[in-house]
């Protein structure tokens, strides 16, 4: 009896330590990725934005409100990518969204910055641009294309979590 209360409390012990040491690493990770290091960010970065647990400090960092984006796009101060199907798209858009299927996404990202803009007649985004914005209907698949763009290095983007429902909600379209 003896020796499996002490193993059950060993296990404790070590399960809490465990995550006393997890947290602490991603502090330190999510410290040292804040100063940018130019040797570490892009590695670090890769850690801690594709994990949720250890990832941004806020999730509201990579959100991009209906006002937000309204002011946004007033000032042209946007790279708005919307990833739905080329059929909703057509079906209506916000102004001034390039058309970019999820599906396509990665490999779209992955071009040179004259084939992009021989591709999508726009200016090919930068990996430190901060007015990177990808939408889709209700923000399940922009949340996804921000996933990739992350991974590829556009560590500033965001999304429209609201999507095209809510501007068009909002917009009475």
């Amino acid at each position: 009896m003896c020796s499996l209360l002490s193993s059950q409390h060993g296990a404790l012990v070590f399960t809490m330590f465990s995550c006393v040491l997890s947290r602490a690493f991603c502090q330190v990770v999510g410290e040292v990725n804040r100063r940018s290091y130019p040797t570490f960010g892009p590695v670090l970065r890769t850690f801690t934005t594709s994990s949720p647990k250890c990832g941004e400090a806020s999730d509201n960092a990579s959100v991009v409100t209906y006002s937000q984006l309204k002011t946004m796009l007033s000032n042209r101060d946007i790279q708005l990518f919307d990833v739905r199907n080329p059929d909703e798209y057509q079906a209506g858009r916000i102004p001034d969204a390039v058309n970019i299927p999820l599906g396509n996404l990665e490999e779209s990202l992955k071009l040179s910055p004259e084939r992009f803009h021989q591709t999508f007649e726009v200016k090919a985004p930068g990996k430190d641009d901060d007015n990177i914005v990808f939408q889709c209907k209700s923000g399940n698949r922009s949340a996804k294309a921000l996933d990739i763009a992350r991974q590829l290095g556009f560590s500033r983007a965001r999304h429209y979590k609201g999507g095209y429902s809510e501007w068009a909600e909002k917009e009475g379209k």
